[in-house]
């Protein structure tokens, strides 16, 4: 069978002359096959089709390198070896002869079946590659959302920890307020001996004599000393709370009274006045005690914004 150079193969095959020659010189024109994969590996390069330059020889090298370097063949001395009878073919009986256009083409069709494998084989190789790529950024992915979800998770978790700790503290302070006020109201109780529960002092507290009342003949009545106050407070809505407190009692008591029972938003700031006659309480007002206030033995308050 007919054996082609490789430069002319290419050509051949279809190939651009730059590019076989770089195909050629790149694989040391080590055979079809080599130059062919160099083709189908470079194809993409930016300059691949750039022209060829072939490397300067070492001019430094003296006259061995010199003539070492003439001694090998060039790409010039193969494309003209193609005209001056290298295509050629040896008979059984050592005769070399040209190689017919038959037996070329059948070289370059064995060529081309040879390329076309090989690049079936290169698409194949890259699919393979492509899909264990994506195998693998989808499996990057997925642990990446694992991830995520984790830390998620775990922020929602340090975050309903926090509330429920928020919430029990709070609860905790409500208790201790309303057992501080229990405490307290037990010991003005014993102090000012009313021992009897709020309710059962404030229904039988007898009537408050009327101040337009006209005076009987005789001595004036004896002032009655009351030791508790029946206080009626007006909420923000509308609505009312009614309780009874000792007339020692600070100010400051109706205040918590009102924090603890009442639906004002938690943390709002209010102010306690009353209406007739109109009389605003200050802070200082707080601490004084209820019967110093004539706040008994009954007052109405009114809460404001404040």
């Amino acid at each position: 069978m007919a054996e082609l150079t490789t430069l002319e193969s290419l050509l051949e095959m279809g190939f651009d002359r730059n590019r076989a020659e770089k195909a050629v010189a790149n694989t040391g024109n080590q055979g079809i096959e080599q130059a062919m994969d160099w083709l189908m590996e470079h194809e993409n390069d930016p300059d691949i089709d750039e022209p060829y330059v072939p490397p300067v020889g070492d001019v430094l090298g003296g006259a061995a390198d010199s003539q070492s370097t003439t001694d090998q063949p060039t790409l010039a001395d193969t494309a003209e070896g193609i005209a001056d009878g290298d295509n050629l073919i040896e008979t059984e009986d050592g005769v070399k002869r040209p190689m017919t256009e038959e037996e070329r083409l059948e070289q370059v069709r064995r060529l081309e079946e040879l390329m076309r494998v090989k690049q079936a084989e290169r698409r194949e190789r890259e699919r393979a590659e492509e899909l264990d790529r994506e195998k693998q950024r989808r499996r990057q992915g997925q642990e990446l959302q694992q991830i995520r979800q984790k830390i998620q998770d775990d922020d929602m978790k340090k975050l309903a920890e926090q509330r429920r700790r928020e919430k029990m503290e709070d609860k905790l302070a409500r208790q201790r307020v309303k057992e501080k006020i229990a405490r307290d109201r037990e010991e003005r109780a014993q102090k000012f001996g009313g021992g009897g529960p709020p309710s059962t002092a404030a229904s039988s507290q007898p009537p408050e004599p009327s101040p337009s009342s006209p005076t009987s003949h005789g001595p004036p009545p004896t002032k009655k000393e009351y030791d508790e106050s029946r206080i009626q407070v007006r909420l923000l809505d509308g609505s009312t709370i009614t309780t009874v407190f000792k007339a020692q009692e600070p100010l400051a008591a109706v205040r918590v009274y009102i924090q603890m029972n009442s639906n004002t938003p938690e943390g709002q700031d209010f102010t306690l006045l009353s209406p007739y006659p109109r009389h605003v309480y200050t802070e200082l007002d707080m601490e004084k005690p209820l019967k110093e206030l004539g706040l008994v033995p009954s007052a109405v308050l009114v809460v404001t914004k404040k």
